[in-house]
């Protein structure tokens, strides 16, 4: 199969990809081995998406979404992507199904959240436990809770989380914030926010249908405790699903680096969404780096084709 653009994953970045890809007329393939929607599939109720006044389900968006690409042109194909090869001005992308070639490539294959590994995470995820302040902090407002990290994004969540109730405690594993000393310190001055260093979380608790409990412990001492807290968000991290592409530019923290038009240090790759290194992770900027990438990727392929506009 030959194709002009294929992006890898079918979340938001790669479905607006796709979308703005199509409309400029390239023949455009997304490759997702699972549903459309990636993370947004996730979400019952977003609120801050514009042009929604009202609450609008992840699920019904990302379907949307997906139509609205079909309509204009792009292909979809659910398989996994096992390699990632260049020859000449030619991507080669090696699938669980078939081969495809493409001029350009987009990938969206988004990072996933570092979890704790403590027993009642996966339990109680989507019922108190939430990787995201932005999305869930609204559904418990005036209501305690626990924040875990001590970076920057652990210590910008624990702000946003302090507008919504009076009942923040953020807890590090270590005696200091890692985060950058004007974030940290954002945090420490914030009267809603309890900070406790050097404490760890043991356990999640709930009833059949919540969080409700958390076993925390001491890291410079042997007391162990549970307290009550109605939402546990964890901020330690993500990972960026970067395997296909090992010798693109990383910054330090592993996300692929880009420009302002999206590509990376290989020509004709591109990388949009989670899996790049933006200062802010929500579907309303993902989609946004999904319509750059397929914009520069139209003009990129039109300068291999000898069509480009001067």
């Amino acid at each position: 199969m030959e194709k002009d653009m294929v992006i890898i994953g079918g979340g938001v970045a790669g479905l607006s990809a796709a979308q703005y890809g199509a409309r400029s007329n390239l023949s455009t393939l997304v490759i997702e081995e699972m549903a459309p929607g990636g993370q947004a599939l996730l979400i019952a109720d977003l609120e801050n998406y514009p042009g929604f006044p009202e609450p609008v389900n992840g699920f019904q968006l990302s379907m949307d979404m997906h139509k609205q690409a079909q309509k204009f042109g792009a292909d979809f194909m659910t398989a996994s992507v096992k390699k990632i090869s260049k020859e000449g001005n030619n991507f080669i992308i090696e699938t669980s199904k078939e081969t495809v070639t493409a001029k350009a490539v987009v990938l969206a294959t988004g990072a996933k959240h570092r979890h704790l590994g403590v027993p009642g995470e996966e339990e109680f995820g989507g019922r108190g436990v939430s990787y995201c302040g932005t999305c869930d902090g609204p559904f418990f407002k005036n209501k305690k809770m626990l924040v875990v990290g001590g970076g920057d994004a652990a210590c910008d969540e624990a702000n946003y989380l302090a507008n919504l109730t009076d009942q923040v405690v953020m807890i590090h594993r270590r005696d200091r914030f890692r985060a950058q000393k004007a974030v940290a310190d954002k945090v420490l001055k914030n009267p809603n926010i309890e900070v406790r260093f050097n404490t760890v979380v043991q356990e999640i608790k709930g009833n059949e249908t919540k969080v409700d409990r958390v076993l925390l412990a001491k890291t410079d001492s042997d007391e162990v405790y549970e307290e009550e807290f109605d939402a546990v968000f964890v901020f330690v991290g993500s990972i960026p699903q970067t395997d296909l592409v090992p010798e693109a530019d990383k910054d330090e923290t592993g996300y692929i680096i880009t420009d302002v038009h999206m590509e990376s240090s290989i020509k004709g790759l591109y990388a949009v969404g989670d899996v790049r290194n933006t200062p802010f992770r929500q579907l309303i900027t993902a989609a946004s780096d999904g319509a750059v990438a397929a914009h520069t990727a139209s003009g990129y392929i039109d300068d291999l084709k000898g069509e480009a506009y001067i």
